[in-house]
């Protein structure tokens, strides 16, 4: 079951090696955001046709990969033309769920 706590999802613009699993998302979380990844903070990566999505969580009891594929059509997607804003100043919206995108992942 997915966890239902999660406070921030953060959206990686640039696309990624759908390849990738749970290590080498996580691996780029900490190499490019120097985050360390922890509870409540979700991450969201597409692939360059934008017809994947995978989604990487902490629940505090390990990780979730959680994987999307479209037949046809894509994902509307950030297009990133300026420098992101620091990771953390995410806005909360109606729901109390705060989203950000990362221009750097």
């Amino acid at each position: 079951m997915m966890p239902n706590t999660l406070q921030q999802i953060y959206l990686a613009t640039k696309p990624v090696d759908m390849r990738l699993g749970i290590d080498g998302l996580s691996a780029l979380i900490v190499q490019q955001l120097g985050q360390t990844p922890r509870d409540g903070t979700a991450y969201v990566f597409t692939n360059r046709a934008r017809n994947r999505i995978k989604l990487v969580a902490w629940d505090g009891n390990g990780v979730w990969l959680c994987l999307r594929r479209l037949h046809q059509g894509h994902f509307v997607w950030p297009h990133i033309t300026q420098t992101p804003p620091p990771v953390g100043s995410a806005k909360p919206n109606g729901n109390g769920l705060s989203v950000a995108w990362i221009g750097h992942v």
